[in-house]
């Protein structure tokens, strides 16, 4: 399956993996980009040093091109451009904000193609403007952080909004999901809570275990009256989270609870506590399996019905 994606990456198809905080390391990155898609290694508040030691991790593990994301919510941004030019990155995605101009120029400069994540036409429009080789156009189906408009409505109108290739996410988990995305005019997907439930992902097993359990009605958003919504499997801590909400409480108070509850729930495998990060697909996938089953079921079946 060719499209501008995979010319522009030099990838076999155009797949690729999101920058989960915890979860997107040199690993899944390198296992994802040897399956013929994009890996990416999630920088997410990792201070720079950390990801150059990731980055070199995972050319250890592939040859082949992968990526960084850069969350611009990070303090650490700067230094992280500066990690990626120097270990001379291919790609970096990037999301959590918008990517200032100075380092956008930083990295065309040393020849980094650079993909940011958008939720609406306009972030479209004005990061296709500065420079951008491609965007994620993301929808609120997503796990984690989210936008308000949904994927089937926000590829479309960002596709006729801007030139380059754009990438659909959010609500894909299988050729079905590519297939709709590529009706829309994308030219690839990314996808993250599929990913999170491969073998190669170092999620605890009881965070798989979640995925593979769950049901359509087991998504759910907190943060929506901070102005910053969350995607997530309910639990405990959501239950609290939305109570503590309803009540009023201050951005303060939630944010005490949700302290550290992300890397609870993927590294100790706290699913009751811990902040369990998933998209609204998270009731469509069924097992644990490798990375190259995972891309190359997805594909093919997409390519079935795309009559490729």
């Amino acid at each position: 399956m060719k499209t501008r994606i995979t010319e522009l990456l030099g990838i076999e198809y155009p797949v690729i993996q999101g920058g989960m905080a915890w979860i997107a390391e040199y690993h899944l990155a390198a296992a994802v980009s040897n399956a013929g898609g994009l890996g990416l290694i999630g920088a997410a508040s990792a201070p720079a040093e950390i990801v150059r030691e990731y980055v070199r991790e995972c050319k250890k593990l592939t040859d082949k091109p992968f990526g960084v994301n850069i969350m611009m919510l990070n303090p650490n941004a700067p230094d992280v451009v500066k990690v990626v030019i120097e270990e001379k990155v291919p790609v970096v995605t990037a999301g959590a904000g918008v990517l200032p101009s100075e380092l956008m120029k930083a990295l065309k400069g040393a020849g980094v193609k650079v993909i940011p994540v958008v939720a609406s036409v306009a972030q479209a429009v004005m990061v296709a403007r500065a420079g951008a080789d491609a965007v994620v156009a993301e929808g609120a189906e997503a796990g984690g952080h989210i936008g308000s408009t949904s994927t089937m409505a926000l590829v479309p109108q960002v596709v006729d909004a801007v030139d380059v290739p754009v990438i659909a996410a959010g609500g894909i988990a299988d050729g079905r999901g590519m297939a709709a995305a590529f009706m829309l005019g994308a030219e690839g997907v990314q996808m993250g809570t599929r990913f999170v439930a491969a073998e190669e992902s170092i999620a605890h097993a009881d965070y798989k275990a979640k995925l593979v359990k769950s049901h359509d009605i087991d998504s759910i958003v907190t943060g929506r009256s901070t102005g910053h919504p969350v995607r997530l499997i309910r639990n405990k801590m959501t239950k609290e989270y939305l109570k503590l909400e309803a009540e009023g409480a201050k951005l303060e108070e939630l944010e005490q609870l949700t302290l550290g509850s992300l890397r609870k729930a993927v590294m100790e495998g706290d699913v009751v506590n811990g902040s369990v990060m998933a998209g609204q697909i998270a009731g469509m996938i069924n097992d644990v399996k490798p990375c190259k089953e995972i891309i190359e079921g997805i594909v093919g079946d997409a390519e079935k019905l795309l009559k490729l």
